[in-house]
């Protein structure tokens, strides 16, 4: 299996998306009321009468930039499933419509229509880009959202939106919201411990409730190594320094999060302000053990070389014995461990609290991958509403019988293989499960993880989701994501979701780097751990401040109501 977070970076190129329509807005109710011979009258009848029904009747046309991988059973970009299906669900067909070869050109063609004033399309989808974002909020040409989702959204879009109003602030602006959400599974890239379960259960240790547990499983790894490895070549902790250490593998935020913050994002502090984490005087504490750490042989000299891929790298050889990392390991890179290591075992651990009680993991997403706006010369705008509601009603969680109980089509995502229904694409010939969907697949936020939850407490799988995750996500997955969910109340939230500010854009390079080449040095011994207090002093006086005034106005701006 694939790894989510690399799936989806995939299905997101697939599925940067445009929808088009030509003609005028809808208007208000009141006006609608005044002179049933205008169009916002056409419109908002037409709207209702298509939600009421479940589709356009008379179908409607618009036009989109659509970017799918191959087609499969002589389909054609003229001509495929995905739009037969459009057609005949929702009454929609293209007219039009663009297919750029990839993502850059997407991009660039988008950027550019920004820059010369070009009419963009009706419903453009937008990555997850708050510099992009807000380039096309200051064109113009888009309306803000609110009154439409309070209106068309689902229970599922919206029961979400109300749970997590933090989703909102990348596409707030004068207090208005102006692009719909599309969702994306929460947890599923939170931080945990992957240890060596076979090294554990030879030296008979126990899970590591605290930093100083830590220490010790690290301690006996290197110096009685099970495998009867030298101590000059094992390194227990597998981290990445090179370039972010809030990041997806290899991570550091749970050792900085045992001392009280989040490094390198904006958490709230005590009066619910937002503070940089890496100022906070725990980041000096994370910094001094992890000082001792390298000292004492527990990290690779080379971390400060290694990205997150090569940081996993020496767990997978048999030279580490923890590597932080998320629940999906067991599907990359667990298995390249495997084959180097045969008889390896590997068990996910809660991060550990600090000397003080402190625990604490960054939080990676509010459940949200990316976006449609809507421009004002739509003349459907709710059409984006009817086209996501009904993959989230039906695609995201089907139900048994239904006609997507075995996935969207026949022969394409999933096919009968030995009088069987399987979506294995190593048995389907013909496999392609890169459809064009103007909003990227369906997903509901915590669907995922629930399911793996109850997975891991030996419930028998029911429901054709169930059964899925049941048969492509490994014992150990299962259970990596009852460790997540056990402690959901540990995760810290990165507040500060907008496009860079005006002392951003001038100082934050200069200010990271530095911050960088601190951090590095104090870790591997170069600067004493008290170089940590001039390196504050100066990023505050180099613009910092500043910044963090710039931000916590940004802040006030999208999530005061």
């Amino acid at each position: 299996m694939i790894k989510f977070k690399k799936m989806w970076s995939l299905l997101t190129v697939t599925a940067l998306i445009t929808l088009t329509a030509c003609g005028s807005g809808g208007g208000n109710n009141e006006n609608a009321k005044q002179n049933n011979t205008t169009s916002s009258e056409t419109s908002l009848s037409e709207a209702d009468a298509a939600f009421e029904k479940g589709k356009y009747d008379p179908p409607i046309e618009f036009s989109s930039v659509l970017m799918p991988k191959k087609y499969v059973q002589g389909d054609t970009k003229e001509n495929n499933v995905h739009d037969r299906w459009m057609l005949e669900t929702l009454g929609m067909k293209h007219k039009d419509t663009w297919y750029p070869a990839n993502d850059d050109q997407y991009r660039q063609k988008l950027q550019l229509a920004i820059a010369s004033g070009e009419k963009l399309p009706d419903f453009v989808s937008v990555p997850t880009n708050a510099v992009l974002t807000n380039q096309l909020i200051d064109s113009g040409q888009f309306i803000a959202i609110d009154e439409l989702f309070d209106k068309y959204a689902n229970k599922i879009l919206k029961d979400h939106a109300a749970a997590h109003p933090e989703l909102w602030y990348p596409f707030t602006k004068d207090g208005k919201k102006y692009n719909m959400p599309i969702l994306e599974y929460t947890d599923n890239d939170d931080t945990l411990l992957w240890l060596r379960e076979d090294w554990m259960e030879k030296l008979n240790l126990q899970a590591p409730k605290t930093i100083a547990d830590l220490e010790n499983i690290m301690d006996k790894f290197k110096n009685e190594n099970p495998d009867g490895l030298a101590p000059k070549d094992v390194f227990p902790l597998a981290i990445s320094l090179k370039n972010n250490t809030n990041t997806w593998m290899g991570q550091l935020d749970w050792l900085f999060g045992a001392y009280g913050t989040i490094e390198e994002q904006w958490n709230k502090d005590a009066d619910g302000n937002l503070e940089y984490g890496s100022i906070n005087p725990g980041a000096k504490q994370a910094l001094a053990k992890l000082s001792e750490w390298m000292d004492k042989g527990y990290i690779h000299t080379d971390s400060a070389l290694w990205d997150e891929g090569k940081s996993a790298e020496s767990w997978t050889k048999g030279a580490a014995g923890i590597l932080p990392g998320a629940n999906w390991v067991p599907d990359w890179p667990a298995p390249d461990l495997m084959k180097n290591v045969p008889e390896a075992k590997i068990k996910a651990y809660p991060v550990p609290a600090g000397p003080d009680g402190l625990i604490g993991t960054k939080w990676q997403n509010s459940g949200v991958n990316a976006s449609i706006m809507i421009n004002k010369d739509a003349k459907h705008p709710e059409a984006i509403f009817l086209y996501y509601n009904y993959l989230l009603d039906n695609l995201a969680n089907p139900a048994a019988g239904s006609e997507f109980e075995y996935g969207f089509a026949k022969g394409y995502d999933w096919d009968m293989i030995d009088g069987k229904p399987t979506s294995d694409k190593e048995k389907i010939k013909d496999f392609s499960n890169e459809f064009p969907f103007l909003t990227g697949p369906a997903r509901i936020p915590d669907l995922f993880m629930k399911t793996l939850v109850k997975l891991a407490d030996g419930e028998t799988p029911v429901t054709p989701y169930e059964k899925q995750m049941a048969e492509f996500r490994k014992p150990e997955n299962w259970a990596a994501a009852k460790v997540v969910m056990s402690q959901i109340d540990i995760r810290r939230q990165n507040y500060f979701t907008g496009a860079a500010t005006p002392t951003m854009v001038s100082k934050w390079n200069l200010l990271r780097q530095s911050e960088m080449e601190t951090f590095n040095k104090i870790i591997y011994g170069k600067l004493p751990v008290d170089a940590f207090d001039s390196f504050v002093s100066n990023w505050k006086a180099n613009g910092g401040d500043q910044i963090t005034k710039e931000v916590n106005e940004w802040f006030k701006s999208v999530s005061t109501k």
